[in-house]
């Protein structure tokens, strides 16, 4: 590859899709063509370098494009056997592809190879959509660009789309880029920056002139009732609607969720178009395959009841599930493959805001961004003219697409706690942070919930982004903070799955030293602290009737009497019992309940570097850097326990090979003979 080719290609990638207002997330495609050198011969030839399958512009590298031999791309032309056997070009790109690695040939590869220019941008802006899904899009399209941009009657991404953009560009000599009806933009030309200038041209005229022609109020006017709710209250009712609706999402396939009161949203769901728009679905084929061809929306105004709400939101998702199955059955044949799913990915309710879903967070959040992109879409069309998306037809066609199938089947194997979000206290540090490490390794989406704000958010920016974990502060002894604790997690990743209780402290003390403020303290973290999280957690878990795992770090001390801790090992003695009580309580729901029992973890524990440490190495007379060896000493198999010990019982009891366990107590000691259950 010549290195100034790939530098320009990539970079002018990277400008087009830090924007959004010029391609969603993943959407669309850019290429160059430029000579190398073949190692094999020692001759020049000519290559077509084009962003490959599933990435994304905004971030692409060099390993995010595929690279072939332009003569052989083009040559393809004298195989193609037609439309109806279009599907069989993608496996042809592979017979064209130049040197080794690089990403695998995208479906657009055609538009990119066989159209006449050294660079050529598709793109999915929100005003070039809103132009190619208007009524009368090709009449816009001459009216706003003239004889510049041509109009493309809808069809299917494919080899034919690339011959006709191909034959468009010939018989157009004069134009930089065309319309696809539908779909989106692309622009072409003989350098890097004006084909970079071309598309921005596209985008920037098409919204010019919807903001300078079109009607003030697209959606119609606000319907009484349907505003926005204040701050306090749209997210106070999203936290409390959030777990039923991910249930609802999740019927088929457990679903990680999204909340967005975004303005522009809250602006959408309290108009008069809104069930008619809304009905009508996306358009652009990167929107549906994420948002599915249409969104649930509640019929009921801001100020229902949320009882009402959540009555109503059952009526609509039977109702979903039966529409979406018609669909399937409508359009469906012996071909096609089965029916994925017939649950909404985009739940509106009006006052409130949109949520999204997908198998993870990131994927759940960009089905959100899409279908704000087609509200944005949808309001330029109908500012202009009336909003006409593409039919359910061919909506299937792409949505049960062989080649769409074919992808999804080459996506890795999810991991064990893929699709899991999992809420765990006192997790900045210790045994705690490294269950949240174990927790995210394995695929949960993870809330680190500690006192300390600035070391949860910390120890979550360990982790990876905001799609991964998120770091939150949580006075567990406090039952507003508790809930508002669990609130902020079912608004970021839509519900809970999976709590762990490890929020601690511990003095060392005799009996008489024993002060009613440390009995009182100590209790107040574990023993009530632990029920207030369980109890606030059990509500939403209930709610999304999906099961889950709560989780006790209780310890040791729970059933061994030892010297000097008797509020500590009291108040674990508390914990111990409640695992066995919620199991009882919960399993009806499907949520187990278990515990685990540490001993002597030191290293790298919170409660140990806090004191704790210290004043156990006095009582058994040791010096306090010995004490993990002290500990280990003591035990059957003379083994240190670590945080990541503890860390492995969770996920085995949160893992999908003890579903049948509940109210059980895992010691995670090494052996201590007499803390053995009976």
């Amino acid at each position: 590859m010549t290195s100034t080719t790939a530098h320009e290609l990539i970079t002018r990638s990277n400008r087009l899709g830090a924007d959004k207002k010029n391609t969603n997330y993943a959407g669309g495609n850019t290429s160059a063509k430029g000579i190398d050198r073949d190692p094999v011969t020692g001759e020049d030839v000519e290559l077509l370098w084009v962003k490959g399958s599933g990435g994304d512009l905004g971030t692409l590298t060099e390993a995010g494009l595929t690279t072939l031999r332009l003569d052989r791309m083009r040559a393809l032309v004298n195989v193609y056997p037609g439309l109806e056997r279009e599907d069989e070009m993608v496996a042809a790109f592979d017979y064209c592809l130049h040197g080794k690695g690089g990403a695998a040939p995208s479906i657009d590869t055609a538009m990119h190879g066989l159209v006449n220019a050294p660079h050529v941008d598709h793109l999915h802006p929100d005003a070039g959509i809103a132009i190619a899904t208007a009524a009368d899009g090709e009449v816009l399209t001459q009216k706003i660009f003239g004889s510049k941009v041509i109009w493309v009657p809808w069809r299917r991404p494919g080899f034919q789309l690339g011959l006709d953009i191909a034959a468009i560009k010939e018989a157009n000599p004069e134009a930089i880029g065309c319309i696809l009806g539908g779909h989106g933009i692309s622009a072409w030309a003989d350098t890097s920056d004006e084909c970079e200038a071309n598309s921005l041209w596209i985008i920037n005229t098409a919204a010019a002139y919807i903001e300078e022609n079109g009607s003030p109020e697209p959606f119609g006017a606000v319907v009484p009732g349907f505003e926005a709710l204040n701050d306090t209250e749209r997210l106070a009712r999203a936290a409390a609607l959030a777990p039923t609706i991910r249930g609802m999402a999740s019927r088929d396939k457990p679903m990680v969720g999204h909340f967005s009161d975004d303005a522009r949203v809250l602006d959408f769901l309290s108009r008069e178009k809104l069930a008619p728009l809304a009905a009508l679905g996306t358009s652009c084929p990167d929107h549906f395959l994420r948002t599915k061809i249409k969104p649930m929306v509640l019929d009921l105004p801001a100020d229902a009841t949320i009882e009402e709400q959540l009555a109503r939101l059952g009526e609509l998702h039977t109702a979903y599930r039966a529409d979406y199955a018609a669909y399937y059955e409508t359009h469906a044949d012996a071909t096609s493959p089965a029916m994925r799913g017939a649950d909404p990915l985009i739940v509106l309710v009006p006052g409130v805001g949109m949520f999204s879903y997908g198998a993870n967070k990131q994927t759940a959040r960009v089905a959100g961004e899409f279908y704000l992109n087609a509200i944005n879409v949808m309001r330029g069309a109908e500012a202009l003219s009336t909003y006409t998306p593409i039919s359910d037809a061919e909506k299937f066609r792409i949505e049960y697409w062989a080649l769409e199938e074919a992808k999804l089947a080459r996506m890795p194997k999810p991991k064990s706690h893929a699709g899991r979000i999992a809420f765990v206290t006192g997790a900045a540090s210790g045994i705690g942070k490294a269950i949240a490490t174990r927790l995210a390794a394995e695929g949960a989406c993870v809330v680190i919930a500690d006192l300390d704000l600035a070391k949860a958010q910390a120890a979550a920016a360990e982790l990876g982004n905001t799609d991964v974990a998120i770091g939150i502060s949580a006075n567990v002894a406090d039952a507003a903070a508790v809930q508002g604790a669990i609130d902020a997690t079912v608004l970021a990743f839509g519900g809970i799955d999976l709590v762990v209780n490890n929020a601690g402290l511990s003095l060392s003390k005799s009996l008489l030293d024993t002060t009613e403020a440390d009995w009182d303290l100590q209790h107040d973290v574990m023993a009530k602290g632990s029920f207030l999280v369980s109890k606030a957690a059990a509500k939403a878990l209930i709610d999304q009737g999906m099961g889950g795992d709560i989780i006790y770090i209780s310890s040791k001390n729970s059933v061994f009497a030892g010297p000097n801790n008797i509020a500590y090992s009291a108040t674990k003695a508390d914990q111990a019992h409640q695992v066995r009580l919620l199991a009882v309580e919960l399993g009806e729901y499907g949520v187990r309940v278990n515990g685990i029992n540490p001993d002597g973890v030191v290293r790298g524990s919170g409660i140990f570097a806090s004191g704790w440490g210290a004043n156990r190495a006095a009582t058994y007379g040791v010096d306090e850097e010995n004490l993990g060896q002290f500990y280990a000493n003591r035990t059957i198999l003379k083994r240190e326990v670590i945080p990541q010990n503890v860390a492995d019982a969770v996920y085995v009891l949160t893992g999908s090979e003890l579903t049948r366990t509940t109210g059980l107590h895992i010691p995670v000691d090494s052996g201590v003979a007499a803390a053995f259950l009976r």
